[in-house]
């Protein structure tokens, strides 16, 4: 061992190892030079290991970008369908009244819901008074007919002997006109019956014509006269209509007879009908016009309620695009499209038909736009994306 030890004057006595010095002298040395080494390779490659540290975080990022589905819509011959809703009613709707004078309701034979025939009777009023009347009238018309069989058995006797020459011209004259006169009465007292046997009938309140009774306004014992209104009312036949209200650029594609579906509000099943009437003219504050849809009875229709209506108004060329392209917020109906950078954008569309076939959008696309199929949620405005494109279908 290599020691060299050292007295002081002092009491404290001192040992030095050299060979633990010599040891950590030769561990830096190698340390340094390591050092020099790595300094010497960047400076010989040039500084490529910092760039490519940015290349390397360029693809960590571009792995982050999402890819989506997108189509090419195009513009395809479809039919062209005009959505409009509006009330239920009766197509002819009846009201069915008093005709005679009026009295107490003794009978109510049928009610609301309820099918009748022309002519069939629906309500019936007390007569008592009025049949009086008849009886009266029809003793008169007996009288009368004595009076003109007395008249002209007179008349026929004066003829006789006028022959004989008891009788004079001017006699007979007398009873001729006594006898057209008997006869002339009969016809009045015939006249005043009829009369009031046709008032009786009017006591009857019939049904104008065949059809289904929506509304009963009577009841029994109730007092009516001409003045207290309908009684009943009819839908004739039972043919329902739809009074849709459209937008005046819709209005002119409807044509007289074009067909249309009906779905009552509530319904689960829609109702063939076709336009029968559309108006001439377009309501100068709402700036609507009325189109009126033939539609059979049905039991889910109700006259009063709300019902909606698709009428078939030929063909129109517009973009297609599967349900789930088409979102909605509070602000409308939209679609995400891709621009030249492959960024989203928002596009706010109009909706025309939709069918099994897609969603037709009426308005908002040209159909040369790239439009994302699905994946619409997850996406947002400016976001970068990795479109693919999909065969847009025919």
């Amino acid at each position: 061992m290599n020691r060299e030890t050292s007295i002081h004057s002092s009491d404290t006595l001192v040992v030095v190892d050299r060979s633990r010095n010599r040891r950590r002298m030769v561990i830096i040395g190698a340390i340094a030079a390591l050092a020099l080494l790595v300094i010497g390779l960047v400076f010989l490659t040039g500084g490529s290991g910092d760039k490519a540290q940015p290349g390397a975080a360029g693809g960590a990022s571009a792995g982050q970008v999402p890819t989506v589905t997108v189509v090419v819509p195009g513009r395809s011959n479809i039919g062209r369908v005009v959505t409009a809703s509006g009330p239920l009613g009766a197509r002819r709707d009846q009201p069915v009244g008093i005709a005679g004078q009026g009295g107490r309701v003794v009978r109510v034979l049928v009610d609301a819901g309820s099918w009748v025939r022309a002519g069939q009777v629906l309500a019936v009023i007390d007569r008592s008074v009025q049949t009086q009347q008849a009886a009266q009238l029809a003793a008169q018309v007996d009288a009368a007919k004595a009076d003109a069989a007395l008249a002209q058995n007179n008349y026929e006797r004066a003829l006789a002997l006028k022959d004989r020459g008891f009788v004079s011209k001017a006699e007979i004259d007398a009873k001729k006109a006594a006898r057209d006169a008997a006869y002339a009465q009969v016809r009045v007292a015939q006249a005043q019956l009829g009369a009031t046997r046709a008032q009786i009938g009017q006591l009857n309140v019939t049904a104008p014509t065949s059809g289904l009774v929506l509304e009963r306004n009577v009841e029994l014992g109730q007092i009516v006269s001409p003045g207290s209104g309908a009684l009943f009312r009819l839908a004739e036949g039972g043919s329902m209509e739809v009074r849709a209200q459209l937008a005046q650029q819709d209005l002119a594609f409807v044509r007289v007879g074009m067909p249309a579906q009906v779905t009552p509000v509530g319904a689960d099943h829609s109702i063939a009908g076709s336009v029968w009437q559309v108006a001439p003219v377009i309501d100068p504050q709402s700036r609507l016009g009325e189109v009126r849809i033939a539609i059979p009875y049905d039991r889910s229709i109700r006259p009063g309620g709300f019902a909606e209506a698709k009428i078939t108004a030929g063909q129109t060329a517009a973009p297609q695009l599967p349900q789930s392209a088409v979102l909605s917020d509070d602000q409308g109906n939209y679609v995400y499209i891709i621009n030249g950078k492959n960024e989203v954008e928002r596009r706010n569309i109009k909706i025309g038909n939709v069918s099994d076939s897609g969603v037709t959008i009426a308005e908002g696309l040209s159909g040369n736009e790239s439009v994302v199929l699905s994946a619409g949620p997850f996406l947002n405005p400016g976001q970068k994306v990795n479109p693919k494109r999909e065969a847009a279908a025919r």
